[in-house]
């Protein structure tokens, strides 16, 4: 399986994180996680599908999907090429005035965000690039000729970074005093910008913490404590609930 990781122009770098180009020649399932950002997603070859517990649900070749607070499970055919636009976590506002938060938990066509017929010129020239170089360049195109105007909310922005900060475990009642703002209209700029709550972003910035020091020396005990989970039931069910397994299940699989 290939998974390339490219950068955006410099033009794109406060809102991309980064391209990927993901090929696989082989029909497969896989687990994707919860991600603190959108991802849009162009297929230039095969077929994607989301399973579901009621089955599978073909997904459009130009799609978006929001941040989610649970695993989701795909199926590719055989013979998948995508690019996928990673955003950071408030960078999808610049493209579109759509709210984020109507996307949670969501796999949708793109043409709920941009004209179909903008879209259909995007796939068209994928269809003819040559190589992996060529369709990053014609999504940023895209990406570029959509990008609006706007001032970034400069209070979201210090609400994730002290999130990320903090890294998951801040109380959200202490990060509104620290911004010197009311829950309510908080909580509102906050989901319209990033995608979900502030709670379960920060949630979902804790899982990905835990995710990268389960490999380390520290046991499933520290962890638990030092990311501020009321007890290790409550550690193993949020942790399973984001990846379908228990950490000591996850742990011994890395």
């Amino acid at each position: 399986m290939k998974f390339d990781k490219y950068f955006p122009t410099e033009r794109l770098r406060s809102y991309i994180q980064y391209f990927v180009i993901s090929e696989n020649e082989a029909e497969s399932v896989y687990k994707v996680f919860p991600s603190p950002g959108l991802v849009i997603g162009f297929q230039y070859k095969g077929r994607l599908a989301v399973v579901t517990n009621g089955g599978e649900q073909s997904l459009s070749s130009a799609g978006v999907t929001g941040i989610s607070d649970a695993y989701k499970v795909f199926r590719n055919s055989a013979g998948t090429g995508t690019v996928l636009v990673y955003f950071t976590e408030t960078g999808f506002t610049h493209f579109s005035s759509h709210p984020a938060n109507e996307l949670f938990n969501l796999s949708t066509g793109l043409d709920v965000l941009f004209e179909r017929d903008q879209i259909e010129a995007v796939e068209e020239k994928l269809s003819f690039a040559n190589d992996d170089k060529q369709r990053i360049r014609v999504v940023e195109q895209f990406l570029l000729s959509q990008l609006k105007n706007i001032e970034a909310d400069k209070l979201i922005l210090e609400a994730v970074r002290r999130i990320y900060q903090s890294n998951g475990t801040i109380r959200i009642k202490e990060l509104i005093e620290q911004l010197f703002i009311s829950q309510s209209p908080f909580e509102k700029r906050f989901r319209k910008v990033v995608g979900t709550t502030p709670k379960k972003f920060a949630s979902i910035v804790r899982f990905h913490t835990v995710l990268n020091n389960l490999d380390n020396s520290k046991s499933l005990t520290e962890i638990c404590y030092e990311y501020q989970f009321f007890d290790q039931a409550h550690f193993i069910k949020d942790f399973k609930h984001y990846t379908g397994d228990t950490p000591e299940q996850f742990k011994r699989g890395l």
